[in-house]
């Protein structure tokens, strides 16, 4: 496997190829990722202001219904007092949520009455903390009954739409599939579309027949790639992207980068210079972000976003670098931290039983919470939770 740089550009090349822009994920995906969803609002007020003048295209906020709960049931903090203080804070840069003006208020659970999804995403939009709505294309029925209400209704509430198309592995995945997916896609005349690599499941040699027939269906929308470090490849899967054609990726900053999390800005913006980009980022308001971020974990005893050894087994589980934080949070709070590998093996066994659905939001907590059960039981579905019931009755795809 070669890398981007190879024969290509080497350091101090005067090569001038444009410039490169970022999605700032720190605090939703990177703390989703790393801290369990366990940023703080004063955390975030403390630093959101330098984030806001840091030349981000975009900075993802915990709006989601998922860190709602967390807000109220770990941390007792009011969300939607947060909400209004990241509006107040954050107010140059368009802020974005995942599943914005589409997403479920019982965090994926029994599925939520539309009018309350619509007073959930238009109170967002109202406060001010929501300009950018990040709706998933995961599935087929995503795409023909999601999508054509998701986007209109956004449209109307003045946001931009990015539209994802979440990458897995499957004998039906492939890159004809991808690139479908996108054409569908397209139809919507979304803001952008972008490759999210929930699993961190991709390879540079992937991605050089993957991305190109994505770009050519994507036509003059703008084709972005998020990715996680899960398996330490996203960051040379980055490079191969920018020189392919993607201008925008989502990258968050260290400590809430890496691990399992984005890559950090300042390595894929070091990286993308010596590439002959224009990294359009103030690298040095970033670091001091990054040195009080990591004063922070240091106080609370949070995990610090290092790069991962590769591990093969993560194609097999395919757990998202979303959940996996969750995951080890919760089976330490039942006491089952230690058999985390038996529970990622019953994982590989369920999804084989469900017909290999993608991993991502909610099916891989759907899957991840039966092999816990299955593995504390002793017993293979002694114990079927109601959402494994429904997605086999096709509530959810």
């Amino acid at each position: 496997m070669t890398t981007p740089l190879d024969s290509e550009v080497t350091e101090g090349s005067s090569t001038q190829r444009g410039e490169i822009r970022f999605v700032d994920t720190t605090f939703r995906d990177g703390s989703q990722s790393l801290w369990a969803m366990g940023i703080r609002h004063g955390m975030m007020e403390a630093l959101g202001g330098d984030l806001d003048r840091a030349g981000f295209d975009v900075i993802e906020v915990p709006a989601n219904p998922i860190f709602f709960k967390k807000m109220v049931r770990d941390l007792k903090e009011d969300p939607w007092e947060t909400m209004r203080m990241l509006a107040r804070t954050i107010t140059r840069t368009p802020k974005a949520c995942m599943g914005g003006a589409g997403g479920n208020l019982n965090g994926f659970g029994t599925p939520t009455p539309a009018v309350l999804n619509n007073m959930y995403s238009r109170r967002l939009a109202e406060i001010g903390v929501l300009n950018r709505a990040q709706l998933m294309a995961n599935t087929g029925d995503q795409i023909t009954r999601m999508l054509p209400t998701a986007v209109p209704f956004a449209r109307e509430l003045g946001l931009k739409v990015a539209i994802a198309v979440a990458y897995t592995i499957s004998p039906r995945h492939t890159d004809e599939h991808f690139a479908e997916t996108t054409r569908q896609c397209t139809a919507f005349r979304p803001d952008a579309i972008y490759l999210k690599d929930q699993g961190g499941l991709l390879t540079v040699d992937r991605l050089r027949t993957l991305l190109p027939a994505m770009l050519r269906e994507a036509g003059d929308i703008p084709l972005e790639l998020h990715s996680h470090c899960t398996t330490g490849l996203a960051p040379v899967v980055y490079l191969e992207a920018l020189r392919l054609g993607v201008r925008t990726v989502h990258c968050g900053v260290p400590p809430l980068a890496d691990g399992s999390a984005q890559p950090s800005v300042l390595d894929v913006a070091r990286n993308a210079r010596l590439m002959g980009f224009t990294p359009v980022v103030d690298e040095e308001r970033v670091r001091s972000v990054s040195r009080r971020l990591a004063a922070f974990a240091a106080a609370d005893g949070l995990p610090v976003g290092a790069p991962l050894r590769h591990d093969l087994n993560h194609y097999r589980h395919q757990i998202p670098g979303g959940v996996i934080s969750n995951l080890r949070f919760q089976l330490a709070e039942i006491r089952m931290e230690h058999r985390l590998d038996e529970v990622l093996e019953e994982c590989v066994q369920i999804r084989a039983d469900l017909g290999y659905p993608i991993m991502i939001t909610p099916y891989s907590q759907y899957v991840a919470t039966q092999a816990a059960i299955n593995v504390a039981s002793g017993e293979r579905y002694g114990v079927v939770i109601d959402e494994l019931v429904r997605f086999a009755r096709g509530t959810y795809g």
